[in-house]
């Protein structure tokens, strides 16, 4: 029997055209494998409703778009049998590159086609789901600004970066994790499931989507000169040897902040309370990966 395919375009992720993607499905998906149905999302949310209607008629469930179109659609699928496929999308599209799913997306098709399936560890804040990278502070207030943004992709987000950055002030964060207690003061923190917030710029270079833990990346205040630096970091994977930037692994922990603000799940941002409790959630999800991705 054939598998089952439900494609979820999100058409205006990454602020990138998707009109050509059906016939690209049409050509390049496995027609003796694989019968497909697409819908397209018609706003915030959409993409998740759109799941959850129809999780139980498919096999597989394919967003098309970025991260945050990935949450919404991996939010309902995570925890059960039905597969999660990608063709990326989106302004960074973090989880994907981890995962090495190629960016162009006739070979991305052509990746679902050969079905790697293999299960992967999912964050929780707050109960809210979280796949790829979540976070407080100013990753997550950048999301909340630039959400508003009417242009996207990745030199959109770096200008709200260097437009936010001066004004920004750090919080003290109390934390546990796994039972032990810290008092950190931080310009953000970043729960990486993967090690990338995507574009690959790596805030953990040695994150592992199927270790069951999150690695907890505390970026301590850094004089606003070394904001370049602290880029390059990322892109060269060399954040790990910076003494603004900490990282610990953890299974469980509970953050108390100083007031309610801004957080994001996969980029996405939302408005939380002052506290947060973020867990691991081992192997609940089950994705179809690139053939170059070793766990």
């Amino acid at each position: 029997m054939k598998l089952k395919v439900l494609f979820i375009i999100n058409p205006i992720s990454g602020g990138k055209n998707k009109d050509g993607v059906p016939a690209l499905i049409k050509k390049h998906l496995d027609a003796a494998k694989f019968e497909y149905r697409i819908d397209i999302s018609t706003g915030v949310l959409h993409a998740q409703q759109l799941a959850q209607k129809n999780i139980k008629q498919y096999d597989i469930i394919v967003a098309v778009g970025g991260d945050g179109t990935i949450n919404e659609v991996a939010s309902v699928i995570a925890g059960t049998e039905t597969t999660l496929g990608i063709i990326p999308y989106g302004s960074g599209n973090g989880l994907s590159r981890f995962l090495g799913i190629p960016m162009d997306p006739e070979a991305a098709i052509k990746t679902l086609s050969q079905g790697l399936v293999q299960h992967i560890d999912a964050g929780k804040l707050n109960g809210k789901w979280f796949f790829n990278m979540a976070g407080l502070g100013f990753d997550a207030h950048i999301s909340e600004v630039f959400s508003h943004d009417k242009k996207r992709g990745f030199g959109a987000y770096i200008k709200s970066s260097f437009r936010e950055i001066t004004n920004y002030k750090s919080e003290t964060y109390r934390l546990n994790i796994d039972g032990e207690d810290y008092v950190k003061k931080a310009f953000m923190l970043s729960f990486a499931n993967s090690s990338q917030y995507g574009n690959n710029a790596h805030i953990s270079p040695y994150a592992s989507v199927q270790d069951g833990l999150l690695d907890v990346c505390i970026v301590k205040p850094f004089p606003l000169y070394k904001f370049i630096m602290m880029g390059i970091r990322m892109f060269t994977k060399t954040t790990p040897g910076s003494k603004y930037v900490e990282i610990i692994k953890g299974k469980e922990i509970i953050i108390k902040r100083e007031k309610e603000g801004a957080i994001h799940l996969d980029g996405e941002p939302q408005i939380m309370g002052a506290d947060i409790k973020v867990e691991i959630v081992p192997a609940s999800l089950k994705i179809i990966t690139g053939q170059t991705y070793k766990a």
